[in-house]
């Protein structure tokens, strides 16, 4: 009796140990950096399975099966975006699959982008396509709840790298964004738009155009001083990147641009049409936002780039047209200089 005894509880500790070892040890290889998974909406517990398979997330698959039958949490699993490190349980698997644990993923959104690169760039680590995310930016309903329309909405994506959950659908991700430039610019450009009687679609509006003009901050806001001054006088603004704007609409990409550019046809072409253009070109940074709504007060009329890498500014045209002058001599010595270092190899 006393060996039936014994061997009965052998027996428990025995089943005991293995249910324990099952439900608790470790069920993950050891691995250095963090794993990521992906489980799209519509997969089955099968789909899961493989998933983790495939993953080397799961060193005894047998295992978490059966934990996962037994409990009933294999009809309970989450869709969405997760991240492990090694030495998790069965149990501690299931339940951040079962509970929806997710880790969020980031959108990086770039500055001085079209639609497209916006786009390309939000959907990289989402479940969305660019295409999702296009579709988004031209919707005039999602516009209108955002108070604004489809010319100017896809320039307010402020460029920020953000936090989503990766199932976050993309018209989700442009409110939210939207909304981070609206607190940005109550924040920090609403009352020095005031100042200057400008709206916030025009300070958009110009900052994408400084944006596209330089990229040395310190000048920034020099150059959208310029082209205050030229909009005062009812100049036409005469800005390039407009013009490399319809280029791009034209043609699709960007180029140089030459001499019959600037008698392009297109509703953008600030040397053909006076004002701001009919909407922005581009998403332009922070400094470019803050650069505009706080613009230079000064009298420079003309700007050109400089051999240096900045632009020299002008009050005039005569010295305009020398600065000017001294860029071309500059140019045309460095193609020189290039040609002749192809001829040397």
């Amino acid at each position: 009796m006393r060996r039936i005894l014994l061997l009965t509880l052998s027996i428990g500790v025995l089943i005991g140990a293995g249910a324990a070892w099952v439900l608790w040890s470790p069920n993950m290889p050891s691995f250095e950096d963090d794993r990521s998974l992906h489980i799209p909406r519509g997969s089955s517990f099968i789909d899961v399975v493989d998933s983790l398979e495939s993953r080397q997330l799961v060193k005894h698959l047998w295992t978490f099966r059966l934990v996962a039958h037994s409990t009933g949490w294999k009809d309970q699993m989450k869709a969405g975006h997760y991240v492990f490190s090694s030495g998790k349980s069965n149990v501690h698997l299931l339940q951040i699959l079962r509970k929806g644990l997710q880790t969020p993923v980031s959108v990086r959104i770039p500055a001085g982008s079209r639609r497209d690169r916006i786009a390309r760039s939000a959907a990289a680590n989402m479940a969305f396509a660019s295409e999702d995310f296009l579709v988004a930016l031209r919707d005039t309903t999602l516009a209108s709840e955002l108070d604004t329309d489809t010319l100017h909405l896809f320039s307010y994506m402020l460029p920020e790298t953000y936090q989503f959950y990766w199932l976050t659908e993309a018209d989700d991700v442009v409110r939210h964004i939207k909304k981070e430039f609206d607190k940005f610019f109550e924040r920090e450009l609403a009352d020095k738009a005031n100042d200057r009687n400008l709206t916030r679609d025009q300070i958009v509006s110009l900052a994408a155009i400084v944006e596209w003009e330089t990229s040395v901050d310190a000048e920034k806001s020099r150059v959208a001083g310029v082209y205050l001054n030229r909009l005062r006088k009812r100049w036409p603004l005469q800005a390039d990147p407009t013009v490399q704007y319809a280029l791009v609409e034209l043609e699709g990409s960007r180029r140089r641009l030459l001499y019959r550019d600037y008698r392009i046809r297109h509703s953008y072409n600030t040397y053909l049409y006076r004002g701001l253009p009919p909407g922005p070109i581009t998403n332009p940074s922070p400094s470019s936002l803050r650069a505009t709504a706080a613009a230079e007060d000064h009298n420079f009329m003309f700007f050109v780039a400089s051999p240096d890498g900045g632009h020299s500014f002008n009050v005039d045209l005569r010295s305009h047209n020398r600065d000017a002058a001294i860029l071309r001599r500059y140019l045309a010595e460095r193609r020189r200089r290039q040609a002749n270092q192809g001829t040397d190899l």
